[in-house]
């Protein structure tokens, strides 16, 4: 089974063909910062900033450990693909940041998996 993670923002809609959707609009919001609006979830100082934020462990420990054992259901029941959305306001910084994260876990575990930040260079 392939995966895919797409990363979204919610003023644009959800994406179609999303099996999985994960709001992450919980999460403390970097674009408030002004030194960090004009990055993206892909840098470090957004990084740090979403992951200094206490819920952020909580919660991406509780993605992955329900993920673990849907993975090979989903694949056990025929699935040849999975689309993994996270989406918050913008698209640019939270949405971003969770999917790279995730993305990155997958690839961990051996996970075919391709990533797509669909509203990214809209914001």
């Amino acid at each position: 089974m392939s995966i895919s993670v797409v990363s979204f923002s919610y003023k644009k809609g959800l994406p179609g063909e999303s099996d999985l959707v994960f709001d992450v609009r919980f999460l403390n919001n970097p674009h408030y910062d002004p030194q960090l609006q004009s990055l993206s979830g892909r840098d470090a100082a957004v990084a740090e900033f979403i992951t200094g934020d206490a819920e952020f462990t909580v919660f991406f420990n509780g993605l992955t450990k329900m993920l673990e054992p849907l993975l090979p259901r989903y694949a056990d029941k025929g699935k040849s693909h999975l689309t993994i959305a996270c989406g918050c306001t913008g698209g640019r910084h939270r949405s971003v940041f969770v999917a790279e994260r995730l993305t990155q876990w997958l690839k961990d575990k051996g996970q075919p998996v391709q990533l797509l930040h669909r509203d990214l260079d809209e914001t």
